[in-house]
């Protein structure tokens, strides 16, 4: 196994903090590209203040959804995705549109004391665990030929180019093709806190093999597919 050497060129420019975006059902993988409404005021000013300095944002799943909009700060998961603010919008009432692009798993060491509206985490970026160059090559092949089995109208899909047209890290290609699954929101979060990526592309082959009876029903196959591992 080899360590992820990405983390300690990116620890080297991050200031080790960010502001935290807790959801009830988002959870951002590495690569992956997230659209977002902003909209409460705490997170406009979030907003303003992350373009102001990193463009970063550490979003976080809650641990109970229900939990949102309670007087406390309601719990996260520990392992959050941070990602860079790539375009946004800004709307003449304030509103923002942004896409956040996710750069980095990371782990929440603690949350910074702010009189600020919104949260901030002192975070630590996660060290992955990619196999050797051949076996993360083969890895990589043998899920892909199962997903243009399973999908094959997968060719057409922008993460389909992502993750062909250029050798990328077994981890990385696990984590374009769950982002592009309708994972409830507690098994999106598995995914993200496995930092082996040989493992983390064993739980993905499981997710297909489970699923694969309800595609073997529909006759139009698409990408990203309908099923969920409810």
């Amino acid at each position: 196994m080899t360590m992820d050497r990405d983390v300690d060129e990116a620890s080297a420019g991050f200031s080790g903090h960010a502001p935290l975006f807790p959801l009830p059902n988002v959870v951002l993988f590495p690569q992956a590209l997230l659209p977002l409404h902003i909209f409460e005021p705490r997170y406009r000013q979030m907003t303003a203040d992350a373009l102001a300095g990193e463009s970063l944002m550490a979003m976080a799943l809650l641990r109970d959804p229900r939990s949102a909009g309670g007087e406390e700060p309601p719990a996260i998961w520990p392992t959050v995705g941070l990602g860079r603010i790539v375009a946004h919008q800004q709307l003449p009432d304030g509103r923002y549109y942004l896409v956040l692009r996710g750069e980095h798993r990371a782990r929440v060491l603690y949350e910074e004391p702010t009189n600020k509206l919104y949260r901030i985490a002192r975070l630590e970026l996660c060290t992955h665990r990619e196999p050797t160059l051949v076996e993360s090559a083969k890895l990589t092949r043998r899920l892909l030929q199962r997903f243009s089995q399973l999908f094959p109208a997968v060719k057409e899909h922008a993460i389909w180019q992502q993750v062909t047209e250029r050798t990328l890290p077994l981890g990385v290609v696990c984590d374009l093709l769950v982002s592009a699954l309708p994972l409830n929101p507690v098994g999106a979060q598995e995914f993200l806190e496995e930092l082996d990526a040989v493992k983390r592309c064993d739980m993905l082959w499981e997710v297909l093999r489970h699923s694969e009876h309800r595609l073997k029903s529909d006759a139009n196959r698409t990408f990203p597919p309908v099923f969920s591992t409810n």
